[in-house]
This record gives structure tokens, sequence and C-alpha cells, in this order.
């Protein structure tokens, strides 16, 4: 199943709106066929594994077949995996998660059981829904999946007291962050980012500037710019960008003047010490521009109100061997104010690796902060 859930991360970022799902056949111990969901469109997993062996010469006629998700029972773009199986002559399925959709879940697994297939789920299970987590962001919030950057000191500083913090983390870091963006949609910066670095937020590579187009810069802030003070952003991507402000704001001068560029002005309301509501932002962002994937690279307190509202799914800390020991200088995360331990957001690292004179962690919240954030009725899509 392990090897499974890696082909299936081959597909993470093309399947959109479907899940990244990988499958593997084995018979007589060995694996005879592999495949994972290529893109939206393309044959599911299953499908793939079984072309894979009869492609080897390899017959799949009793074989057992593990698969990430409970393979699908409907029609959609392509026919019902259940069927393919049924026909290939399948006899075990060995499935990591079931479907998330409470309208489907169990029916996939429950049809093949009806019609002699043995069916046995929950195998390595934590790590088949960390393949999923963007696919329920999208049909169960219907909200952009989103990834929250920090480069942050070994004391977590991610600038001075100044603002300086060119730069924080090593070149291949940086690029790294590029290449963050160009897998996303849009990126997400808070008042403070817009105004003291004045960025691009574009997606930069190889000495070559790829193109921005498709992609959408978001700035959450209280304070619009004015759109003569020469921002990059005003200048230059005034459509491509949305500034996330008051409702007050969003109905001044300031924010017609912006509108009049081509600029994006949406009032968002506040959340009693979080923040502004960001999830209703990132739903109107997945309605209006299919946005699938937001990498958010806003300050301290953006970041925290990210993770207060359970809206941080996955965190990317690039951690640098470096101290400020300054205690004004900026925290990654700021804006509570805590007394107990037990009161701290609680996430798991599920990969550290070095990259350049740095070390790039990834975490994922904690299965008791998913159960605590996940409702709704996500479907595997089509």
């Amino acid at each position: 199943m392990h090897r499974a859930a890696s082909l299936a991360r081959k597909g993470r970022g093309n399947t959109a709106p479907n899940p990244c799902v990988g499958a593997v056949l084995v018979k007589n111990g060995e694996v005879i066929g592999q495949g994972w969901h290529e893109a939206r469109g393309r044959p599911h997993a299953e499908v793939m594994a079984l072309e894979s062996a009869r492609e080897a010469g390899r017959d799949p006629r009793g074989a057992s077949l593990f698969v990430t998700l409970e393979p699908c029972n409907h029609h959609g773009a392509t026919p019902p995996c259940t069927r393919a199986i049924l026909d290939a002559g399948i006899e075990r399925v060995y499935v990591g998660t079931a479907d998330p959709n409470p309208r489907a879940r169990g029916g996939g697994a429950q049809f093949l059981r009806e019609s002699g297939v043995l069916v046995e789920t929950g195998i390595a299970e934590q790590a088949c829904r960390d393949l999923i987590r963007d696919f329920e962001c999208w049909h169960v919030q219907e909200r952009p999946h989103v990834r929250l950057k920090l480069a942050a000191t070994l004391d977590g500083r991610i600038a001075t007291r100044s603002g300086d913090s060119a730069w924080v983390s090593s070149r291949e870091a940086r690029q790294e962050v590029h290449r963050l963006r160009q897998g996303s949609q849009a990126v997400l910066v808070g008042g403070n980012t817009l105004y003291e670095d004045d960025p691009q937020l574009t997606p930069r590579g190889g000495g070559q500037e790829q193109t921005s187009q498709g992609k959408l810069a978001v700035v959450a802030t209280s304070r619009l710019p004015d759109p003569e003070d020469g921002l990059f952003l005003l200048r230059n991507r005034p459509g491509e960008t949305i500034i996330w402000t008051t409702p007050g704001q969003a109905e001044g001068n300031a924010a017609e003047r912006l509108r009049s560029l081509g600029v994006g002005v949406w009032p968002l309301e506040g959340l009693s010490g979080c923040g502004f509501d960001l999830a209703s932002g990132l739903r109107r962002l997945y309605r209006e521009h299919a946005c699938y994937y937001l990498l958010c690279e806003g300050g301290g307190h953006l970041a925290l109100s990210l993770c207060q509202q359970g809206l941080a799914d996955e965190i990317v800390y690039f951690l640098a061997p470096r101290i400020l020991g300054d205690e004004q200088g900026r925290s990654a995360f700021a804006g509570r104010s805590v007394e107990e331990m037990q009161q701290a957001l609680s996430y798991r690292i599920v990969d550290y690796r070095g990259i350049g004179r740095d070390l790039k962690i990834t975490l994922l919240p904690s299965p008791e902060e998913d159960n605590r954030q996940q409702s709704g009725n996500p479907s595997r899509g089509e």
C-alpha cells in the first residue's frame, strides 16, 4: 500500500478536482502491474494498473489489488473502476481509505463484496488519507487546499524588528518556493508584506521569468494601498490581484479607484481574535476562479489566523541555521496570548530534508485537529 501511495503522489496537482490515487497489482507474491491517476479525464489508477499488467504479458485474473482510495462505482468521465476490477477477475482488493463522500462511502466496496470479491479496508489508512487532503478541501469545505510557507531562524524569526528578511533562507530554499508558487493558482500575503517587500508573487526559476497568467495574487489587509504608490502588483498585475479587506474599506473611494484598475476588492468580516474570516474568501476563490491550490507567504499574524481557523492544510517550514536573538524580531506565528501548553495548536511532521543550508520540514494537522475541522460531504469526483 505504501508503494501505491508513492505512485499516487506522482499525480499530485494534475488530477484536480479528482483525488490522486495509486494502485498495485500483486499475484503469487509478485508485483505484476501498477499505476496512478495521472490527470483529470485520464483513466483511474486501478485501470492503469490493469493495463500495466496486460502490457507486460501478465494475466491479472486471480490477483490482489492494493489501491489507496476505495474504487469508484459510478459513471463519470471514465467508467466505474469496480466493473474493470470484476471484468479482470481480481479476487482480493485492499483499500487504503474509504471514499469520504457520505453518499458514496462504502458503495464501491459493498458492490465488490456482493460480487464475490474479498475487500479489506483501512490499510495504511493515515498515509492514504493524507493523499486526499486536497480533495477533501475541494469537496468538503469547497475551498482551495492551503499550503502555508514559512522561512524562519532557529529562534523562530522571519524578519528583524525593522522588517528586514533578505534573506532568511538559502537560495535553494527560495528556488523551492518558486516551485510551490508554480503549482498554486493563487499566492496569499498580508498587508505588511505588500507594503514592505513590494512583492511580485510570480513563479520564477532558472534565471527565467515564468508566466503568471492564470495565477492570482491575494492580499489580506485592513489598509488599502493607494494606486499612486507604484506597487508592482498594481502596476503590472492589477487584473490578477485581489485584496481582502474590511467591509468598510471595500465600500470606500479607495476601493473604487482600485477596482477601476481591475483589482478585485472583496470584503471579509472579522472573527474575534482570529483576524479576517479567511474561509469565506477562500470559498469565493474556489467558486469564482477554480482555485484548487493556494500558497500563503504572509507574515506571522496571517499564518496564525490560518492555523487558528483550521485552514493551514499543510505547513512547509524552512528552518535556517541562524539566530537573531532579538525578542522584538518578527515571529513566524504571532497574535495570541497563551497561558498553558495544552492550548498549543498541534501538527505532525510528515517529511524533513536538507535543502541548501536549511532544513525543509513538512507538517500536517494532527489527527485531533483533523477530527475537529472535518465536516461536510466530499465525493471522489469525475
